[in-house]
């Protein structure tokens, strides 16, 4: 049983930048997808407690529910509809301060205020899924978590 390691007070640049050698050790050597997505989710929930955080895969030209971590989720989302199906359209992360001023927002919980949503990519480019982390609190996901998320993205989908 592995176990994450962070020193209190740590700033949120730091903890990703502890985080990222811990994913790695973490991820090394299972061959199992799923677990290695679970608990991919599981680690970045553990250091930073957001409302909720998952994965949504391409699946027959929609994005389909993933592992996740928060309450019940929307299961299937359409290219180009809400963030998730916005950053998949696009290609391209998305940092929403305020849930409710972005144009189609798909309400999965009327608790979530502000959301992060990175597209990862297969070895062609093409994109495959998104994860998606959204708080409780508005305008909290900034460069830092855009950089650090896309990262660590890397352990699990090299």
């Amino acid at each position: 049983m592995q176990h994450l390691s962070l020193e209190i007070g740590l700033s949120k640049e730091e903890k990703y930048q502890a985080l990222l050698p811990q994913m790695s050790a973490l991820l090394a050597g299972e061959t199992d997808v799923i677990a290695n997505q679970a608990n991919f989710i599981a680690a970045l929930q553990e250091v930073f407690h957001w409302w909720w955080l998952g994965f949504y895969f391409v699946k027959e030209n929609e994005l389909v529910l993933g592992p996740f971590q928060g309450p019940v989720a929307c299961t299937r989302i359409q290219k180009g509809k809400g963030v998730c199906g916005t950053a998949w359209f696009k290609n391209q992360p998305i940092l929403v301060p305020d849930v409710e001023a972005f144009p189609g927002h798909i309400a999965c919980s009327a608790y979530s205020k502000s959301e992060i949503v990175i597209p990862i990519h297969n070895n062609v480019g093409e994109v495959i899924g998104v994860l998606d982390a959204d708080s409780e609190y508005l305008n909290h996901f900034d460069e830092i978590d855009k950089r650090y998320l896309q990262e660590l993205l890397k352990c699990l989908f090299p």
